[in-house]
């Protein structure tokens, strides 16, 4: 198995924006299910659920298996969010980490709100405060630029 530090190609991944608005419809009530990274890159720092796409898997088997393993809960997908590209160099300039993130909006369908696998926490985030944690290199990015379209 390559390793995902210095790949040889990129790291094909996916994410999901899972929200529970608050109850009267409002917008700026939503809130959104954030995983506390449990490991390197980026460990103790917040992101969408989600990880890599292993070989063989369909990209919707892939997002339902990883939000399971990292926060407990079953999903469905509702539709294509975003693809997003991370690109992280190490000190010297070279690429050590290389991602292409196809990020879903997904539903809760089921399962129990649990930290799992890779994830240190798990946590419904309200949208209005993103600013207020340390955040993954392009997570806040992606869920304005998606909220954006939703209006």
């Amino acid at each position: 198995m390559s390793s995902r530090r210095y790949p040889e190609r990129p790291v094909l991944g996916v994410g999901a924006l899972i929200f529970d608005g608050d109850r009267d419809g409002d917008r700026d009530g939503d809130r959104i299910l954030l995983v506390q990274r449990g490991n390197e890159p980026y460990k103790g720092w917040w992101s969408l659920p989600g990880g890599g796409v292993e070989t063989g898997e369909r990209l919707e088997a892939a997002i339902r298996r990883e939000v399971r393993e990292e926060t407990g809960l079953e999903v469905e997908i509702v539709q294509l969010a975003t693809i997003f590209e991370r690109l992280m160099p190490d000190a010297e300039g070279r690429c050590e980490y290389h991602y292409v993130l196809i990020d879903y909006e997904c539903r809760v369908t089921g399962g129990h709100l649990q930290a799992g696998d890779d994830s240190a926490a798990v946590t419904w985030w309200p949208v209005a405060q993103l600013g207020d944690i340390q955040l993954t290199d392009g997570t806040r990015a992606v869920v304005d630029r998606y909220l954006a379209r939703r209006v």
